[in-house]
């Protein structure tokens, strides 16, 4: 079955960059008049805690600190961020990090390095056994990082009952904007 999901994974992420491209030309420029660093790169744990840098569009002003969403400043994000943010737009430049074999569509959310308490939790539940993903269970259920034990549960659950089914129900129920994403403080 990995290798299955493995296979649309690499189908879709290779798709979605080639007819994509337009858009993701549109939305760079956009972002070089938004901020002037249109992609955001990032360190993140993940599979087997094995560190990779994720790209982003970017959200927020050059110069925010690194820590999760949840704990950002909203003052940080600006209007175009926002927009990316709600469309999830935003996630769009990870079909790279997929097409590399350092994430998949579907799996837990790569947290970051600083993040102890989600990983310890992550760790003793299994979670750094798969590829992290760019949606599944949490984000449709709007879990995010800032109750770690929480999304660390909730992605063993998803995990523990992967298959095909499962894997086109998170991706279709994400393009229809389920969920509400990773929250910046108010």
């Amino acid at each position: 079955m990995n290798k299955l999901l493995r296979l649309f994974d690499v189908a879709f992420a290779a798709l979605g960059l080639l007819l994509g491209a337009p858009l993701l030309l549109v939305l760079f420029v956009v972002g070089l008049f938004d901020t002037g660093s249109p992609l955001f790169f990032q360190q993140r744990v993940g599979r087997y805690r094995k560190p990779f840098t994720l790209v982003k569009f970017r959200t927020m002003r050059p110069g925010t600190p690194s820590v999760g969403t949840h704990l950002a400043d909203a003052a940080a994000v600006t209007r175009w961020g926002a927009f990316l943010r709600r469309t999830k737009l935003d996630e769009l430049p990870q079909l790279w990090n997929v097409l590399k074999g350092e994430m998949s569509l579907v799996g837990p959310r790569p947290c970051l390095p600083n993040q102890t308490e989600l990983i310890a939790a992550r760790e003793r539940l299994g979670v750094f056994a798969v590829r992290p993903g760019i949606t599944g269970l949490a984000q449709i259920q709007g879990i995010d990082m800032s109750t770690p034990e929480k999304l660390a549960e909730t992605d063993a659950r998803m995990i523990a009952r992967l298959g095909l089914a499962e894997y086109f129900a998170y991706l279709v129920q994400t393009v229809l904007g389920r969920g509400q994403g990773d929250r910046v403080r108010k």
